[in-house]
Order: structure tokens, then sequence, then C-alpha cells
């Protein structure tokens, strides 16, 4: 079922349809086929998920874009205002033949499909059109990484939302509880804050802290130890927080804690600094790259310096090595370096930015020292 919780405008969305055939013209496509997701969502308003029953926007180069759906779904899209948005939608019922439906709604068979549309339904499309395929990935972030005013303000909203709830990190991360027990107060606080529902929560105490991508178990967390959380969420216009602090339980049991924080602070206000339309993406990481690196550090650094961020957490444009992208203004993105430690500990800081005309703004202004608990 669909799902539609923050305000649509309609003038707004029907630019990004008239922007998204363009493209797909400019790039030899007939046609973009969007299914369920937030791709769908950032050209209709309308989230969800894909299931057997194929629900796909067909969006042609010349002609009207037309909503395939179930009947039994088309409830979920009653309120996207597909008469203003010049969307006509067509249903179908078990035992009718949707594909053919697609087929009907394109002139052309070059077709360009959304990266996550399922398996099930990208090849009986391919069956049923008889051409050739391309992902619409690469056309739809050309839109999609630039941030317009409003989703700029979103993000903002979700930046202020999730730095709320590291203000209250003292009330959950407390010496003798587990990961999990801290992990799931911190869920309930992210929602409370304002979020829709907390997408993800890392809780990296002590050696669980050097792996980046660990979540939550039942370690319980000891004095003296470094704390990685990483947490975020969506707001209700869809648009993401991702913001990671590092703590320490007291003083640190280790004595190369606060010299090696230091470095990964350094490291990363360098490269918040750095951002401005023009500089490269993998410019940005290779200044937070070179201050860990020059510091004896370089090893330790095990992954990308940021990532894009808007409707999906993770999305165009990456900071990383070999992206030669040059910034442009509202581009928005994850800036956080990190060092790990096997064995010992791990430590992370990371604000969501925006390329402005001028520079750079953060939608995270949590404090970035070292926060004793």
């Amino acid at each position: 079922m669909a799902t539609i919780t923050g305000p649509i405008d309609v003038s707004a969305l029907r630019a990004r349809l008239d922007r998204a055939a363009a493209a797909a013209g400019q790039a030899g496509v007939d046609a973009l086929l969007i299914s369920p997701g937030s791709d769908l969502r950032y050209l209709i308003g309308a989230g969800g998920d894909s299931f057997e029953r194929l629900t796909c926007l067909a969006l042609p180069v010349d002609g009207t874009p037309t909503l395939v759906v179930p009947k039994l779904e088309q409830p979920g899209y009653a309120a996207i205002p597909t008469d203003e948005l010049g969307v006509q939608v067509v249903t179908w019922v078990d035992g009718e033949d949707p594909y053919a439906l697609v087929k009907a709604a394109i002139k052309g068979n070059r077709t360009a499909v959304a990266d996550m549309m399922p398996a099930l339904h990208t090849i009986k499309l391919g069956n049923a059109l008889g051409g050739p395929q391309t992902l619409a990935g690469p056309i739809i972030r050309e839109l999609r990484m630039r941030k317009d005013a409003a989703e700029i303000a979103a993000l903002r909203k979700a930046g202020q939302a999730i730095d709320r709830v590291h203000a209250r990190m003292g009330e959950f991360l407390r010496v003798g509880r587990t990961e999990r027990e801290v992990a799931k107060d911190i869920a309930a606080a992210i929602v409370e804050e304002g979020h829709t529902v907390a997408d993800f929560v890392i809780v990296g105490s002590g050696p669980n802290g050097a792996s980046p991508h660990h979540r939550d178990s039942d370690r319980v967390v000891e004095a003296g130890e470094v704390v990685v959380i990483d947490i975020g969420g969506p707001v209700a216009e869809g648009y993401n927080s991702d913001s990671t602090r590092t703590y320490v339980m007291g003083e640190p049991k280790h004595d190369d804690v606060r010299d090696t924080y230091a470095v990964l602070q350094a490291a990363q206000q360098a490269a918040v600094e750095a951002v401005k339309p023009g500089v490269t993406c993998e410019e940005i990481d290779n200044v937070a790259r070179e201050v860990i690196t020059d510091a004896g550090f370089g090893e330790y650094f095990v992954h990308r310096t940021g990532h894009g961020i808007g409707l999906d957490v993770h999305e165009e444009p990456y900071i990383v090595s070999g992206n030669a992208l040059p910034l442009e203004e509202g581009m928005a993105f994850s800036v956080e370096p990190g060092i790990y430690l096997p064995g010992r500990w791990g430590a992370r800081i990371e604000d969501i930015v925006v390329a402005t005309e001028n520079g750079v703004e953060s939608f995270n202004n949590r404090p970035h020292e070292l926060v004793v608990l």
C-alpha cells in the first residue's frame, strides 16, 4: 500500500516529472519505468513498497505519464492529485496482464527501469517490451542530487530533530546498561523528537565501536569506554537525518583516546570547511583522509568520508576517492570520517551538510568534542 505522510506540492512534482522525462530523452531512452520506492516518492509524492503485483509509473519522453496499479492498491494512491499532475491511473485485477498495460502507455521500447525494481517485474517488463533496458538511477539521480529549498528545509528539520536526541544521550547511555537497552531508548527518543520512525540506531561500545556498522548487542557498557552512537530516521516529509557522535564513559581507560580523537575532530572540521561549489567529492574525501593519514592512522579510516542524503539515507553524491563530480549548490551529504582500532575502540564524527552558494551549511550542530558522560 502506498504511503503519503508529507505535504504534496503539485507544482514541484509536476516540474520533476517534466525534468525527468526530458532527462530520459537526453539519455536516449523512450521511457522511465519507476516502481514504488524513493524515486516514485520523489516524482509523485507516494512512498511504499513493491510486491508481487506490479505497480509502475510509466513516464514516457513523449506522452502522458501513466501509473499502472493493482485495483486493490489504488486506494493508497487516492490522495495523489493525479489529474493536477497530468498522470493517468490505469488499474488492473488479478488475471489481467499489467505488463501489457505498461507497454501500451509508452511509445518505443527503450526503457530505463528503477534501480531497485524487483527482478520479477524487470524481467517480465523486458519480455513484454522487447527492447533494451538500462537503469533509471543515473537519470533520476541527476535531479535528486540537487535539493530545492523545500528539500533543504526538510533536511534541516531532520538535523535539528536528531540533534535533540544527541542532547539527551545522558538519559540513555550509562555504565551498566547493555547496548541493546540503550538502543531501545534512543529509538523511542528519535520518534519523540520529531521523526516518523527510527531508521537505524548504532551503539558501539568499547571494541564494538571499532566496527563501523555494528548495531547493538547484549554487551554491557563499562566505565572508561568509548561509545559510538550513530542514529537517524525520516521526518514527515520523508527526508532523513543521520548523525554520529562519540562519547566516553568518564575518564577514558585507554591513554591514546584524547589525542587520537583530536586528530579525528581536526579531520572532520577540515573536510566540512572545504565544502563549497566547484570542489570535487573526492577532494573533500582527501582533505579528511590526509589529516588522519599524516597522523599515522590512515589504515584505520576504512570507509568513504560521506554519502548523499535525502529521501534515502544513502544516495548520490558519494564523498569518496575517484568521484570527480564537482559539488553544486543544493547537494547535501554526510561528512563522517572515523578511526577504528580493532579490538580496542573506535570513533566517528558525522554531520549532514549542504553546499550553499558560497560555502556550506551544517544541519547538525551538537558539540564535536569527545563528550564525557
